[in-house]
């Protein structure tokens, strides 16, 4: 067994498509529109879906927002240096929400940025 993907709704996809392949760096791996179900699936990931875990994002055509909840917590993204991927989120336009820096309560460099739905990327950095 392994994770295929992690599914987002999002409420508007070329805005978030945008985050997601021009900020945080992931290709557009597959889209398709279904419109007899009024909704588009698009996955992006960092590698092919064969080999690695994607994101696929779901935009309902009808919805333009949704309201996140308490239960998710965060995507993680493993980056070589938090500060610098704080920086070049921040550059392009992205929110940083926590700055590069030890984890509470121990000493993994992590950081969180925020997508425009609002939901949490954490990036952890690499040990050396």
């Amino acid at each position: 067994m392994r994770l295929l993907h992690t599914m987002l709704r999002v409420g508007q996809l070329e805005r978030s498509l945008q985050f997601y392949t021009e900020v945080l760096g992931m290709r557009l791996l597959r889209r398709q529109d279904y419109p007899e179900g009024r909704f588009t699936l698009a996955f992006v990931g960092y590698g092919e879906e064969a080999q690695q875990t994607v994101l696929e994002l779901t935009h309902n055509w009808d919805t333009d927002a949704y309201e996140l909840g308490n239960a998710f917590g965060h995507l993680a993204v493993e980056v070589e240096n938090a500060a610098a991927a704080c920086d070049q989120v921040r550059a392009k336009g992205g929110k940083v929400v926590r700055e590069a820096g030890p984890m509470k309560h121990g000493t993994t460099v992590i950081a969180f940025v925020e997508d425009p739905d609002g939901y949490k990327i954490e990036f952890i950095e690499r040990k050396g």
